[in-house]
């Protein structure tokens, strides 16, 4: 995990190595005063040296005023390094999530992931530049007050630094306990923004049925579990820095004493004696930097770990032998099984092919496995046992980006970015031009409402489409699929939802849509599938029967007592 972290920092190596310099002089620069002070009391004041006074009070003068620039420099170019450290982590963890297979998805929720990918790398980014820099500079002070404390007094410096074992000790000891805090924290920061997300998505449903209070106390149980967390992560913190706050204040307790008792047996004079006051702030200040340092360190271990886990995880597969193949649409399935995680069998050994161009209607009972069928053929999901041929090419061979891109879908639950119109029919072709995109409207039967609307095909139509009926939101997906044209259509539920009226433009469009296509349809609404060519009813994940309308209805088997009940 530390050599993640640290290869974030290659693409800013100059900035570092500056930022580190910068540190350096910063820590140069402080570590002049107590030396200074020494001088003066022990040269200049008594010799009466009024010029070397001034002289050296203007040269400190001059170099605090580099001292500043660089601080500017570390605080500005440090902040902007880590930033971007920040950025490469969330486009990576954004390329990883890209690829995850939809198992992923169907394990966590949407919210929990955002938190990750933003709460999570926010405070990583602190740790970035604060880490290096911190470590550095104090790292510096430390070791340069020690040397320095030593050669005015070893004796005197051994007795204060008696100190550290015991910081060291708690700080150990408390560091496991504020782990385990701060982790406890992100996992509830995630638990709110996954309920936010469903909340704010769900709304409408909840102003429906009147469930404002009912959502306003599952938030509030979720705020007051994270304000437990958080305030368990405080009192570790708290009892952190006071126990290693009163072990700093121990250090000024001992130079006052010890020094006090050294200088009354003349072991050191009052210059030195005045010195070492001075520069034993110079070892304690960083000392507690770094501890006050120990949150954020916390936060950005802990969020980076959360990072890391997402980024470990096994991506979809899509390294396979056969690419840039344009499918004719021939389709077999072979003694297919599939179960999703710790689910029973949804398919079992289930065969079918289906010809070049033919029209295929999947009925049957809920639950049977004709949504399965359709999620299995793009490969979002891969099968237990057996196969599933595209022109007599296993489906394990065709690379993902290959199988997709001759595959359309439209579903039920139509999903609309908010953009506009244009944008979301060009979704289906990138490359499209704004004629194709206008050609593919006018076939999908959206284009008079779209010249009707204020913008035209510029008008945004909000998030998930609000800003449109059902029927609209439809045909802008089906619009989508033509300027996709795909060799192979999928039309899984895709006018269920819709009333009489819509449900026949819907229809017209489809029927356009799957012309010349090699078409899939899930329906339990048999009325929309009577002129397919084939139409299998599928239950408990078998193929049950086949045949045409006609041919089915003969049999008096399943499909005939589907039929019959939905004309009653």
């Amino acid at each position: 995990m530390f050599k993640s972290f640290i290869s974030y920092y290659k693409p800013y190596k100059l900035i570092f190595t500056l930022d580190m310099l910068a540190s350096f002089f910063v820590s140069a620069i402080a570590m002049i005063y107590p030396i200074l002070t020494q001088v003066m009391l022990e040269d200049f004041i008594p010799n009466q040296k009024i010029n070397l006074v001034i002289i050296f009070g203007i040269t400190l003068l001059f170099l605090y005023l580099i001292r500043m620039y660089l601080k500017y420099f570390v605080q500005y170019y440090g902040h902007c390094m880590g930033v971007k450290m920040q950025a490469d982590m969330r486009r990576d963890m954004f390329k990883k999530l890209e690829k995850m297979p939809f198992s992923f998805y169907d394990e966590h929720e949407s919210g929990k992931i955002m938190s990750r990918l933003v709460n999570d790398l926010q405070v990583v980014s602190e740790l970035a530049h604060h880490g290096p820099e911190n470590i550095f500079i104090c790292g510096f002070m430390i070791l340069g007050s020690f040397i320095y404390l030593a050669i005015l007094n070893w004796a005197l410096t051994l007795i204060i630094f008696a100190c550290v074992p015991v910081l060291i000790f708690i700080s150990l000891f408390m560091r496991k306990r504020m782990d385990d805090a701060f982790t406890k924290t992100r996992i509830e920061t995630a638990v709110i923004n996954s309920n936010l997300e469903s909340s704010i998505s769900g709304i409408r449903v909840t102003k429906a049925y009147n469930n404002e209070d009912f959502e306003e106390k599952k938030f509030q149980k979720g705020n007051d579990n994270f304000v437990k967390a958080r305030s368990k992560a405080y009192k570790r913190m708290g009892q952190f820095g006071a126990s290693t706050g009163f072990i700093t204040d121990v250090f000024n307790v001992i130079v006052l004493l010890a020094g006090g008792i050294f200088l009354y047996f003349n072991k050191i004079n009052f210059a030195e004696y005045s010195a070492f006051i001075v520069s034993v702030n110079l070892f304690i200040t960083p000392l507690t930097t770094l501890i006050n340092f120990v949150e954020t360190y916390q936060d950005g271990v802990t969020g980076f770990r959360r990072f890391y886990e997402i980024m470990q995880l096994a991506e979809e597969n899509d390294y396979k032998e056969i690419k840039n193949l344009k499918l004719s649409g021939d389709i077999s399935f072979k003694d297919v099984s599939f179960k999703y995680n710790s689910s029973n069998d949804i398919l079992n050994n289930f065969s079918l092919d289906i010809k070049k161009g033919e029209k295929v209607a999947l009925v049957g009972p809920s639950g049977g496995g004709k949504t399965t069928i359709c999620h299995l053929l793009p490969h979002f999901y891969d099968i237990n046992s057996g196969d599933i041929l595209f022109d007599d090419i296993s489906i394990n061979k065709i690379s993902n980006y290959d199988l997709r891109n001759n595959i359309g879908i439209v579903q039920q639950d139509v999903f609309l970015f908010n953009d506009s119109i244009k944008e979301n029919i060009r979704y289906g072709k990138l490359s499209a031009t704004d004629e194709e995109v206008y050609k593919a409207a006018k076939l999908a039967k959206i284009d008079e409402d779209i010249l009707k609307m204020p913008n035209g095909y510029d008008t945004i139509i909000g998030e998930r489409g609000v800003k449109l009926s059902g029927g609209q939101k439809q045909r802008l997906s089906i619009a989508r699929v033509f300027l996709k044209d795909p060799s192979i259509l999928i039309l899984d539920e895709a006018t269920s939802a819709l009333d009489n009226a819509t449900e026949l433009q819907i229809e017209e469009a489809l029927a356009e849509l799957s012309k010349n296509r090699t078409t899939l349809v899930v329906a339990h609404r048999l009325s929309t599938i009577f002129n397919s060519d084939v139409i299998c009813v599928i239950e408990e994940g078998k193929l049950k029967e086949k045949g045409n309308h006609e041919e089915l209805l003969k049999q008096n088997g399943i499909y005939k007592r589907l039929y019959e009940s939905t004309i009653k």
